[in-house]
């Protein structure tokens, strides 16, 4: 069950992650992928926001993975482009997929063969040419946890 949503500003990017975050617990997956500013990070803004997060969230770019540990559960946000080589097990991602927080991670093709059967994936693609804010989110839900998540989004 794939589903799709389309957002025309940042802020209703920002608002699906925010009224995702209570239906996530710990050891839940979110993959995130699309091109450069296709809208990931402002996705986690609000996921962060929604679990109570007070800090600034920024892309961990150059720092590949940035830990929030002040909401209601820990939020580990991956970003995962640098490690093309499939370098994804030495950063022990298996630790945060398993531990005590919601890890999501972007370009997660990059490190496919460390994931867990079970996952939510949300694609983000640009509808228009010059990469206003028109975009579409594809949710692709991997296990009977997420399709359930994804259900009550749409409500």
């Amino acid at each position: 069950m794939t589903v799709t949503m389309n957002v025309s500003t940042p802020e209703e990017t920002m608002a699906i992650g925010q009224k995702m975050a209570p239906l996530l617990a710990p050891k839940d997956i979110i993959l995130l992928d699309g091109d450069l500013g296709a809208g990931k990070t402002t996705f986690t803004k609000g996921l962060a926001a929604g679990l109570g997060i007070k800090r600034n969230v920024k892309s961990p770019t150059f720092t590949i993975i940035r830990e929030y540990q002040d909401g209601r559960i820990p939020l580990y946000h991956m970003d995962v482009y640098r490690l093309e080589d499939g370098s994804g097990d030495e950063l022990g991602l298996d630790e945060y997929f398993n531990g005590d927080g919601v890890s999501v991670v972007e370009w997660s093709q990059f490190v496919a063969d460390e994931l867990p059967a079970d996952y939510l994936r949300i694609a983000f693609k640009r509808l228009d040419e010059k990469g206003e804010n028109q975009r579409e989110l594809i949710f692709d839900p991997h296990g009977q946890r997420f399709e359930t998540i994804v259900e009550k989004l749409q409500e």
